[in-house]
Parts: C-alpha cells; sequence; structure tokens
C-alpha cells in the first residue's frame, strides 16, 4: 500500500492525501462559528486547493458557510442527497454546480480514488430553527487506502459493515457541555465503534478544538480529555488497532514510506 496522508486541522477538518487526490472533510476554517469560539490549534493553513471537499451534514459547525467560501479553487462539493437546494440558496448557483449528492451505498470518483456514503446516525437538519434538511452520512475514501471519515454520529447496527478499515477517523467528543449523547459518540462509544469497524490505525477528532465563548472553564475535562481517554479505552476494546492522537495541524502517514 502506497502511502496516505491524514491532517488534522481541529472540530472535523480533515486533509486527506490518497493516490494523488487530495480531499478536505467538513471545512471550519474561521476562529469563530456562531457561539464556539476555536480554543486551541491554529487556523487551517491549507496547502491548495483541494479536488472534493466533503460535507456529511448541513450542522453549521460542519456545513459551514462561510469557510466554504474561503475554500481555494472551485473543488467538488460532495454532499448528503437533499443538501444541493441548499448550496443553492445559500452559497448561488456556482456552488450548486459543483455538487455530487450521495445517500449511504452511492459513490463518486475523485481522480483516483472513490468516495463513497455511508450512514450515520444523526440528525440531519439544519437545526432546530431551520426548515432545512438532508441525510446525514459519513464517507468512505477508498485509495490506497480505505478511511472512513464518521462526520457526526452515534453507533448504530450496521456499523460493523464499514470495516474492515486501514484508517478510521473517528468522532470523540463535542463542543460544550451541554451537546448531549444522542446522535453522538463520547470516546467509550468511539472505541466500540472502532472495535466494530476492524481499523488498523484511528485517530480521534471532533473534540478540543470550538467551545462556547464564555465558558472556557466550565467542564474543561470534557474539552480536553476525550482524544487521550479514547486512546486508553481503544487499547482494551480494539487491542490491534493502533491510536494516534493529533494535534491540531499535526499529520498522519499511513502505509508505504509511513
Amino acid at each position: 500500500m502506497s502511502a496516505t496522508a491524514v491532517t488534522w486541522w481541529g472540530h472535523s477538518t480533515v486533509w486527506l492525501a490518497d493516490s494523488g487526490a487530495t480531499l478536505l472533510t467538513d471545512p471550519v476554517l474561521t476562529d469563530r462559528v456562531a457561539h464556539l469560539r476555536r480554543m486551541a490549534g491554529p487556523a487551517p493553513a491549507l496547502p491548495g486547493p483541494p479536488d472534493a471537499v466533503l460535507l456529511s451534514h448541513l450542522h453549521a459547525d460542519h456545513f459551514h458557510l462561510a469557510s466554504l467560501r474561503l475554500v481555494p479553487g472551485a473543488p467538488t462539493l460532495i454532499v448528503p442527497r437533499g443538501a444541493k437546494a441548499f448550496v443553492a440558496k445559500t452559497l448561488g448557483p456556482a456552488y450548486a454546480s459543483r455538487c455530487v449528492e450521495l445517500a449511504p451505498g452511492e459513490d463518486t470518483a475523485v481522480g483516483a480514488v472513490r468516495v463513497r456514503a455511508v450512514p450515520a446516525a444523526h440528525d440531519g437538519g439544519r437545526g432546530p430553527w431551520s426548515r432545512e434538511r438532508a441525510l446525514a452520512i459519513g464517507f468512505v475514501i477508498e485509495g490506497a487506502a480505505r478511511t472512513w471519515c464518521a462526520g457526526d454520529t452515534g453507533l448504530f447496527d450496521e456499523m460493523g459493515e464499514i470495516g474492515p478499515l486501514d484508517l478510521a477517523l473517528i468522532p470523540v467528543g463535542g463542543w460544550g457541555p451541554t451537546l448531549g449523547s444522542h446522535g453522538h459518540l463520547d470516546a467509550a462509544d468511539a472505541a466500540e465503534a472502532l472495535r466494530r469497524v476492524k481499523s488498523a490505525w484511528a485517530v480521534p477528532i471532533h473534540y478540543g478544538t470550538l467551545w462556547p465563548i464564555g465558558m472556557a472553564r466550565v467542564r474543561a475535562q470534557m474539552f480536553e480529555q476525550p482524544g487521550r481517554r479514547f486512546a486508553e479505552l481503544a487499547a482494551r476494546a480494539a487491542p490491534d488497532a493502533r491510536v494516534r492522537v493529533l494535534a491540531q495541524g499535526e499529520t498522519l502517514t499511513v502505509g508505504r514510506g509511513a
């Protein structure tokens, strides 16, 4: 297997390079999203225009409109089924023309890799104040490696069908003490998810970056600890997997030459 490189830029924003294709997931490129502020790590420094942007669902901390406007170039936007109309309404027809909608089981090519949508147990709506709805999905990128980008999800019965994998990018926390567990993984559930998908490598994401303004000292352990806690629990739940806890901006390379 040739090398695959993944750089975590915080929250669910990941730059993935595989087989000559570059993919960007759920980009948050600013220091603020609504009431959330970037509390750790630098703002992402993208190496150039990606070939495609993968957007898992409509929630503003994943489908961040201001950040999409900052993405360089004119990459393909791979979005959940039903999201193209939202893109046309909010970003305009030029962005909508670049959208490829996927439902679980569907896939599309990006250069030499294939991007396949997989299920996610999560609310796909924009938010309680909005009527905008689309599916919530995850992605499996199939190139030199098989990489799962989970998006936001809780545990679900068919999760084992996603694997086996070379690399799993697994959400392990949230952005605030009131986020709740419905449709999300905490460190313990993330370790169980890793056991189910049978991945050789895992990187914890979706924690330790965004936090509500004015709440820096409220349950700080929920902000700082999920990545390390996931690694500890995964060592017991999935002892054959290797977990790498990345700092924001750090890169993991797996495969040949890693």
